[in-house]
């Protein structure tokens, strides 16, 4: 089975010079961890929720922020955006891009064309569930066949 298979196609994507604001923004609207940056049409990297709480002021909004706290939010994407670019085609294996994520401890691929412009992304939570539903599908092979 194919990435293609499995992976998100609305993908939601930045500038490098986004600000941190706007990938903050982003994050709470949409149901996702990972933003996929893009310049010139190009992907050149990834910013992770994880990416974002690592870089902005933990006293924002606490009681204690102050002005310097929320400027945290005026930094850009490309001083904390992953650069070290991982990624697989549509037609890369399951298997490949799983041992690719865990190999190089992402946890995920933009699904890139032969130009480099994004078509999906699969995530290692889109990896568990396949592996989940692949599991479930074979013991009920098992029980069937019994």
């Amino acid at each position: 089975m194919a990435v293609s298979s499995i992976m998100s196609r609305d993908v939601v994507t930045v500038s490098m010079d986004d600000s941190l604001r706007t990938v903050q923004r982003l994050f709470q609207e949409h149901a996702f961890h990972h933003l996929v940056v893009v310049e010139d049409g190009r992907v050149v990297g990834v910013i992770s929720d994880r990416d974002l709480l690592k870089n902005v002021s933990p006293f924002m909004g606490k009681m204690g922020e102050q002005s310097r706290d929320r400027a945290t939010l005026d930094r850009r994407v490309h001083q904390i955006m992953s650069r070290r670019l991982v990624s697989v085609g549509e037609g890369t294996s399951l298997a490949d891009a799983s041992l690719q994520m865990l190999n190089h401890r992402v946890s995920c691929l933009p699904v890139l064309d032969a130009n480099g412009a994004c078509r999906g992304i699969v995530t290692w939570r889109d990896m568990l569930i396949w592996s989940l539903r692949g599991m479930q599908a074979d013991r009920g092979a098992d029980t069937r066949a019994a």
